[in-house]
């Protein structure tokens, strides 16, 4: 496997918290035109897709995962999606449930270990397009869910190659690291306000299912899991979601190209976190591992005006020479430079 392209972070962002809010607000949106497909569940909910144009017959496509309380209107999702395209493939966003601008049907949230759906929307691509390659890039929350599903179901994960960015290794200790501190008052509370937004939204659906005064009450990200997603989605506290959830337990049972893109320096994640002895014993997964970056942050660029976003860049070509491999060698590909972007389509 050739060595993962350098990471020049910006001077002007020398720290993670800088890097991932940089990351967050400076990153464009709508950089490409999206078109809305919505597909029914078994369980007789709803998951949105939005899905760019296909840029050539039977182009290769890639389900693309968002953040946790994001969907795929945020930055890092636009951006892979101009990636991808200029690549020769089609990315298709999926909005986990509820985040797609409307409330799902039934009384269930998604969560870090909910790979169902990601199951049924890789299945129905399969069908609605046979013989076109699928890969995916599952970006914080949906990385854990793209590697769950993974290693969970190996060789039948329906998926040519994957990328994960700034994954939450360790669900337990970030849970505990956003709960608290500098990251609990900014991160933490962040989430916290939009997770309870939505359980007012389906206040009536939830009552007695779980008790809602008591998510409501909640003080912390901890408190918010014990209280809704451990007894509505059938584990019996936060501990035992975070230990069942947690990606690392399934990175030896992966068997597909996969590539990690990860910061050492996350500020969701404790330190020592990142499971790098596991991602080198297992050949099927390669790793961009990076002392600097943040959280979804990777920001380059010599000024703010003319930033570049290396980890949608470098999972682009990761993928592009495992779904594209006639057009275009893996090596170079993953070797390319930023000059080798159109540089119009970054501001």
């Amino acid at each position: 496997m050739p060595s993962s392209p350098t990471f020049r972070p910006a001077w002007w962002l020398r720290n993670a918290h800088a890097q991932t809010f940089a990351g967050r607000y400076l990153r464009p949106r709508a950089a490409v035109a999206l078109e809305r497909c919505r597909i029914g569940t078994p369980d007789g909910d709803f998951l949105d897709l939005d899905q760019a144009p296909e840029p050539s017959p039977r182009a290769p496509i890639v389900v693309l995962l968002h953040g946790l309380e994001g969907s795929a209107q945020r930055g890092y999702m636009s951006e892979m999606f101009h990636h991808l395209l200029v690549r020769g493939i089609r990315g298709v966003g999926m909005n986990f449930r509820g985040c797609g601008g409307e409330p799902n049907r039934v009384p269930r949230f998604y969560h870090s270990g909910e790979t169902g759906d990601l199951a049924h929307v890789v299945a129905e691509l399969s069908a609605r397009h046979p013989g076109c390659p699928i890969g995916a890039a599952g970006f914080s929350l949906g990385g854990n869910v793209l590697l769950k599903h993974l290693g969970e179901r190996g060789h039948d994960s329906g998926l040519a190659a994957a990328v994960a960015v700034s994954v939450p290794f360790d669900l337990a200790g970030c849970a505990a690291r956003l709960s608290r501190g500098l990251a609990g008052r900014t991160y933490g509370s962040h989430f916290l306000r939009a997770l309870k937004r939505k359980v007012r939204a389906k206040r009536r659906l939830l009552a007695g299912v779980v008790d809602v005064e008591r998510v409501l009450a909640a003080r912390t990200l901890i408190d918010y899991d014990d209280a809704l997603t451990a007894p509505l989605h059938g584990f019996a506290g936060a501990d035992d979601y975070y230990d069942r959830a947690d990606a690392r337990r399934h990175l030896a049972d992966i068997r597909v190209p996969t590539l990690l893109v990860q910061s050492r320096d996350d500020p969701f994640l404790p330190e020592g976190t990142i499971p790098e002895a596991a991602a080198a014993a297992n050949p099927h997964i390669s790793a961009a591992f990076t002392d600097l970056g943040g959280h979804l942050g990777f920001v380059e660029g010599a000024f703010p005006w003319r930033r570049l976003f290396w980890a949608e860049r470098t999972a682009a070509e990761f993928l592009a020479g495992r779904l594209r491999p006639r057009q275009a060698g893996a090596d170079s590909l993953w070797r390319s430079s930023p000059a080798s972007e159109p540089a119009a389509l970054h501001p």
